[in-house]
């Protein structure tokens, strides 16, 4: 998936705070949106330090296992210090990566039982067709689900401005 992380993580962050209080609608929406997109933060070292080598879905940063235990210790965290608002800003922000991660799952694979296995899983190999690989993917069949999801979060974007 390439466009259509934000919108998605967008459309979601509106779902959540639907009926939620007021008060916590900002603690919950932007922690949300962010990690919508975060788990790609790791394509600056793919070009930087890794030069493409290893396959960007392979990182730490689209590993459930990882996000589960930084779930876990600040939740933990959240308890000693008592503070109901980080605990409601990690889980707000985890659920915008596991968002990410099951938006790339069908397309481009994530491994979902690592470390128990290392098998990827997806629904739909995208074949090498065009000689940049980012090209492959947007003249896919496949890329008209990311463009739903862009009309979608334009679409309710507008929805909610015109009623504020």
């Amino acid at each position: 998936m390439f466009i259509a992380h934000l919108p998605a993580g967008y459309l979601g962050a509106c779902l959540l705070i639907r009926r939620t209080a007021q008060a916590r609608r900002r603690l919950l929406f932007a922690p949300f949106v962010l990690g919508s997109i975060f788990p790609d933060a790791d394509m600056l070292y793919f070009y930087l330090i890794d030069r493409g080598r290893h396959l960007h879905h392979d990182y730490w940063t689209h590993l459930p296992v990882f996000w589960l235990a930084a779930l876990g210790a600040t939740l933990l965290l959240a308890l000693i210090l008592r503070s109901r608002a980080l605990a409601l800003a990690a889980a707000s922000f985890v659920g915008g990566v596991f968002l990410h991660l099951l938006l790339d799952t069908p397309f481009a694979g994530i491994r979902w039982l690592y470390p128990l296995s290392d098998h990827s899983f997806f629904l739909v190999t995208v074949p090498a067709t065009r000689s940049w690989w980012v090209w492959s993917f947007v003249f896919h069949w496949t890329f008209l689900f990311e463009i739903v999801i862009c009309i979608a979060a334009l679409a309710v974007f507008l929805m909610r401005r015109r009623r504020a």
